[in-house]
């Protein structure tokens, strides 16, 4: 399952690349791609294991970028 992930406030391609990283290695991931420019990240996740997920990235994401806001697009 796809889902969508708007991280507002990013300072540096270099933190989106270690959180990009940090999302790749989670359990349950198939891919992830974060894009600095558009601010998004777009996770491939095995099915069923949506939330665990979601909420292990934005784990992630506070951890390496704790000012900007994690929110799901879809």
């Amino acid at each position: 399952m796809k889902k969508i992930v708007k991280l507002e406030g990013l300072c540096c391609a270099n933190c989106a690349a270690k959180i990009e990283e940090g999302v790749k290695k989670l359990p349950g991931i198939q891919d992830a791609t974060l894009s600095f420019m558009t601010q998004r990240l777009v996770m491939e996740i095995e099915d069923g294991r949506e939330e665990e997920v979601v909420e292990a990235a934005r784990k992630v994401a506070d951890k390496i970028e704790p000012e900007a806001e994690f929110r799901v697009i879809r």
